[in-house]
């Protein structure tokens, strides 16, 4: 029983080293601040215990080169949620919490993430195509008081 368990420790590690170096790769891209347009933001960032901690400072629209962990993290950690009532199938709201703590308590739940910041990978985009002046711009919006 014992000797089953070392091989699976052993096999873990690796796939943590193999993580750890993937993650390191360098990935160019845009950095987007969407809570503060034009902004820039610094923090402190280390993925795994054996790194060292970095401080990032990114400024809003500019192209950097990163490590996969830190674009990563843009990407999948830096929002907050936005809560709203839980609706049942017909659209009402819920009159208790689904953990049973009182039968006058609304439900509330994570109705929307919303992103702080992201970095957009130019991995399939040329940035001259980006920075050239000939290229229009298209606008798409939803039309909310459109009948269907």
């Amino acid at each position: 029983m014992v000797n089953a368990v070392k091989p699976a420790k052993k096999v873990e590690k690796l796939n943590l080293r193999y993580m750890r170096d993937k993650d390191k790769e360098k990935v160019k891209g845009i950095f987007r601040y969407y809570e503060v347009p034009g902004g820039q933001v610094s923090f402190m960032f280390r993925a795994y215990r054996e790194d060292r901690i970095e401080r990032y400072d990114l400024l809003d629209g500019e192209i950097y080169t990163l490590p996969l962990g830190v674009a990563k993290h843009l990407n999948n950690n830096c929002w907050y949620p936005r809560y709203g009532h839980m609706e049942n199938e017909e659209g009402v709201i819920s009159g208790h919490a689904p953990n049973g703590l009182g039968k006058g308590m609304q439900g509330m739940r994570v109705a929307q993430k919303v992103r702080r910041m992201g970095f957009q990978s130019l991995e399939f985009t040329d940035v001259e195509e980006l920075n050239s002046p000939n290229k229009e711009v298209v606008t798409v919006e939803y039309n909310t008081n459109a009948v269907i």
